[in-house]
């Protein structure tokens, strides 16, 4: 069950790192930071179809590993 778990947990990272690289970047440098930051704070740039999508499986995954992360130090402190 440790093993699985832990290779489970393996499957989550390399997924949330390769899901995390194929997004685009938001901003470009100090000034889009700013720019950027005001348009998703006050909802100007909404996010379509593949973004969307990556944006969701972005949070599943980390969600995911979180919950792993912690069910697998849980059974290896057992």
């Amino acid at each position: 069950m440790e093993i699985f778990l832990k290779i489970l947990l393996v499957v989550f990272s390399i997924g949330l790192i390769a899901v995390v690289l194929l997004q685009k970047g938001k901003s470009a440098g100090l000034s889009g930071a700013i720019t950027g930051g005001a348009e998703h704070l006050f909802g100007k740039t909404k996010a379509r179809g593949l973004d969307l999508f990556l944006q969701r499986l972005t949070v599943a995954l980390a969600v995911g590993f979180f919950i792993l992360a912690l069910v697998v130090s849980y059974f290896v402190q057992q």
